[in-house]
């Protein structure tokens, strides 16, 4: 017997399947291998192939459309079934060309056939169909297609797509782009699932990794992505040094055997001519090769200058979203230990610093209150400031999944993008009234009842101050002031209000403006007012992290406020625990935030400044501002892929390690620590960040101890009890472990708060903060508003992802715009445009579409030639300094 659950008698062996499991699964737990060529875990079955014949009382049936039933005898073995199999693999590889049994084929037909005894002869077919080459990621050979439907299934119940069709009748059945043109012209967004899931090599990725699927694949090397927040598992295979195929886990703890575009395809810029291979130097005003003991001699010696000169604040750093813990571990505690500042920081200031102000106000930790697995189970999802079908693809494909299959969906986005297409709801607020939304649905809240009383009275405080504030945001004063019909807004409310398991799921449209910790606290509100927080009556509140990284740089205290494990440097309880592991007292104040560095700098203050794996001249805002700061300070070190915006201004440059080049782990948006691992070498003289750091302390005659990044993060649970249960050794075994967990024999807690929240009296917080109008208004100079973000294609300042065929997909930096607006500013769609704001102008395309409401505009910063960040402004949250990227006041100028 085995495991728990229906049980099935297989050919005389007792086997337990779970409940809703197919006949296949059952044969398949006996240790039975069926050929199932129209079948695949990931989607429904189909049946068609008819390759998975067993008998089950006394009837022969496919067994993938075949339900299991406890008690039933099913028979897989004796010889006629074994003949029948056989048979209806062979008539469909007749009519295939002899290459698709190839030797050199890894396709699941061709090793099917390989281990049933069919031999290429088999294969005699010669369609001349031709093929689709139009897509750098996706190429289809029609003559290999056998109709299987297994690609349809896949963009349409995984990716959620429906990009896909099959077209023509009978033998002359094959797949198609639903538009009908061109692959690379179709709705296609090169997830790669239906490359993935074919099994005959009709859909490839071109190139060394053509036809490899998650199925069927060498020797792989399981590591975590490296772009955005979600935490994909992908198996990276790789050949004489050079990655040739990167491939979904199928066991992947967050993705289940999905990708999206860049994580499966975007790793051309390992190998692009640009990549930085050895140190560069400033001699004569000129970038210059050196080795690495000149350089480090360089950074060395300007380090000592400049606390020399102007003490230890006179040096700060900046680590990275991009990096893995331990590095971020080893920036900080060189920063603390070597040079005596609490002068780090990371780009997390700059999208979801406010989340965890808000989210430890309000609950008592800085992180997402809920493992995704729970939130996808929710009855209601409100997904608020977020594309996640484009920013974070893998979530936003299942997030639809949980739509498609009946949950409600209330999206709140001044775009009509992505997931707002299949809302129950779609809420438009203007930008920069996200606090005043979030107090009119709270109103409606309590007005109609739908509250947890129980909740609040034992778990929560501040209700009667909320209250008192609520009373000035009736739904008709709220109307007013976002643009949301009251209608909607009490739609919305009431879909939240009543769902018996509704979560929250929001991103950086959320925290990016100038009252974001507000928005975050506001936004918290109704979780707590739902009592859908630590308990099983909803399932929180969860904010998207956009970089890799993000949740795990703040982790590990790459922070100017808090040491590892948020433990603030003004506690001396804290600063005696860190003291106790490095040896060296702490410095108890506060060090500099990103944008103090950058005013401290043009000042004359700071004297030093170390940028590690951020194009801060690229993705910062009024980045005019930004590249005079870089221009002051005497000494810029710069860590870095390629030759950035940031780098061009550097004193000197490190050439470093991807995420496909080195060794650690990452923590994900839903706070899972997972393993990195190298798949290949970085080039020529690269190293990782983790040796860069290592080098420089070296060099300033410092030893930082923590010879690994197993060491490092075996050090950091010894700072940070909150991390202490966490080992690379458990995460080998375990593969995703979550935080807090601060014992290795127990395991992490995915879902926080069940008996208490962290917060000094174990209760929850309403916030009672009054809407304020955002930094920028529009007027008659500048009368649009204008909102950044991301693209589906690329990533960030898109040094990775235009380096590839992404590129290809996204060649232009568009600004949409509404029709409109396109006449009322002489804007033809495709026309070049000259963007102004009150700090600067960029050069975009335009695009015009109804995405975009009247009076609002959209571009994203992947082009950073295209001067999107000299328009945005410096303001920012004033508890957290986080810039307010979503609204800017500009205006649209047709070029000639």
């Amino acid at each position: 017997m085995r495991g728990a659950g229906i049980e099935v008698d297989v050919d005389g062996t007792r086997v337990a399947v779970p409940e809703g499991a197919s006949l296949l699964a059952a044969v398949r737990a006996a240790g039975i291998d069926l050929p199932a060529l129209c079948s695949d875990d990931r989607i429904g079955p189909a049946g068609s192939c008819r390759t998975c014949l067993v008998r089950t009382d006394g009837q022969v049936a496919a067994a993938c459309v075949t339900p299991a039933a406890s008690g039933t005898h099913v028979e897989a073995g004796t010889d006629d079934l074994r003949r029948l199999r056989r048979e209806a693999v062979e008539v469909i590889a007749s009519v295939l060309p002899p290459r698709a049994l190839a030797d050199d084929n890894p396709g699941e037909l061709a090793q099917v056939c390989r281990t049933l005894g069919i031999g290429p002869g088999t294969a005699q077919g010669a369609r001349g169909r031709g093929g689709d080459d139009s897509h750098p990621y996706v190429h289809l050979d029609r003559d290999l297609c056998i109709a299987c439907g297994r690609c349809v299934r896949m963009c349409a119940e995984v990716q959620g797509t429906f990009a896909l069709t099959l077209v023509g009748r009978g033998a002359d059945t094959v797949v198609a782009p639903g538009t009908g043109g061109p692959w690379a012209e179709s709705d296609c967004v090169a997830c790669g699932g239906c490359v993935d899931t074919c099994p005959t090599g009709a859909i490839t990725e071109p190139g060394p990794g053509r036809g490899l699927t998650s199925a069927h694949r060498p020797t792989a090397t399981r590591t975590t992505c490296g772009y955005c927040g979600v935490g994909c598992a992908l198996d990276v295979v790789a050949a004489d040094g050079e990655v040739t195929a990167v491939l979904p886990a199928r066991d992947g703890p967050v993705n289940q055997g999905h990708a999206c575009v860049k994580g499966r395809f975007a790793h051309g810029y390992l190998v692009s001519p640009e990549r930085l291979t050895q140190p560069l130097l400033r001699l004569g005003g000129r970038l210059e090769p050196v080795g690495w003991h000149e350089a480090l001699d360089h950074v060395a010696r300007g380090l000592r200058a400049a606390v020399s000169s102007g003490g230890p604040d006179a040096v700060a750093a900046i680590s990275s979203a991009r990096a893995t813990n331990e590095e971020n571990y080893l920036v900080q505690k060189f920063m603390r230990v070597v040079i005596g500042t609490n002068n780090v920081d990371n780009c997390s200031r700059l999208c979801h610093s406010p989340s965890a102000a808000g989210l430890t106000a309000s609950f008592g930790l800085p992180g997402g209150t809920d493992g995704f697995d729970d939130v996808e189970r929710s009855d209601c999802l409100l997904v608020v400031g977020a594309n996640p079908v484009e920013a974070h693809p893998v979530v936003g494909a299942r997030l639809l999944r949980r739509v498609l299959h009946g949950a409600d969906l209330v999206v709140a986005d001044p775009r009509a993008v992505g997931l707002a297409r299949h809302a129950d709801v779609h809420l438009r607020p203007r930008p920069g009234t996200n606090v005043a939304l979030f107090h009119g649905l709270a109103h409606v809240l309590i007005a109609e009842g739908l509250t947890d009383e129980e909740f609040l009275l034992r778990r929560a405080t501040g209700l009667p101050e909320l209250t008192a504030l609520l009373d000035d945001y009736p739904p008709g004063r709220v109307a007013d002031i976002t643009g949301v019909p009251v209608g909607d807004l009490v739609a919305a409310a009431r879909l939240y209000g009543r769902a018996r398991r509704p979560a929250i799921v929001y991103g950086l449209g959320v925290t990016e403006h100038l009252h974001g910790t507000d928005g975050v606290r506001s936004l918290a509100n109704l979780a707590i007012l739902r009592g859908a927080v630590g308990t099983d009556r909803g399932h929180g509140v969860s904010p998207l992290r956009g970089q890799n990284n993000v949740q795990g740089a703040s982790d590990m205290g790459a922070l100017p406020d808090v040491l590892p494990g948020y433990g603030k440097v003004t506690d001396p309880a804290a600063r005696a625990r860190a003291e106790a592991v490095w040896g060296v007292p702490v410095p108890e104040r506060p060090g500099l935030r990103i944008p103090g560095m950058f005013a401290a700098a043009r000042a004359g203050d700071l004297r030093a400044l170390w940028i590690i794996g951020e194009d801060v001249c690229a993705t910062d805002p009024d980045s005019d501002r930004v590249a005079e700061a870089l221009e002051a300070c005497p000494l810029v070190v710069c860590d870095e892929l390629f030759l950035s915006e940031t780098a061009r201004r550097a004193d000197v440059v490190l050439p470093v390690a991807s995420w496909l080049e080195k060794d650690g782990t990452f923590v994900n948006f839903d706070r899972r620590f997972q393993r990195v691992r190298a798949a290949v070498s970085p080039p020529g003289a690269a190293r990782s960040d983790f040796d860069a750091v290592h080098a420089v302390a070296a060099a300033m005659g410092a030893d930082l101890g923590c010879p690994t990044a197993a060491a490092a993060l075996a050090e950091c649970g010894r700072v940070a009890p909150v991390f202490a249960g966490i080992s690379h050794e458990r995460l080998d075994q375990e593969g995703a472990v979550p935080w807090p967990c601060p014992d290795p024999d127990r395991p992490g807690d995915a879902t926080l708060y069940r008996d208490r929240f962290a917060t000094p009296d174990g209760r929850a917080h309403l916030a009672a903060a009054p809407y304020l109008p955002p930094g920028e208004l529009p007027d008659d100079d500048y009368p649009l508003i204008l909102v950044t973000g991301r693209r589906w294609a690329h990533y960030n300042s898109g040094s990775m992802t235009r380096r590839g065929g992404n590129l290809a997909l996204d060649p232009l930096d568009f600004l949409d715009l509404h029709p409109d607006d396109a006449v009322r500013h002489g804007v033809r769609d495709g026309s070049r445009v000259r963007v102004e704001s009150r700090h600067g102008r960029a050069l975009l395309v335009a695009r015009v579409g109804e995405e975009t409401a009247p009076g609002q505009v959209f571009c994203s910063f992947h082009f950073p030639a295209s001067g999107v960040n000299r328009l945005t402004s410096d303001h920012a949250d004033a508890l957290t300094s986080c810039p307010e990227y979503k609204v800017t006041a500009v205006r649209v100028t047709a070029q000639a």
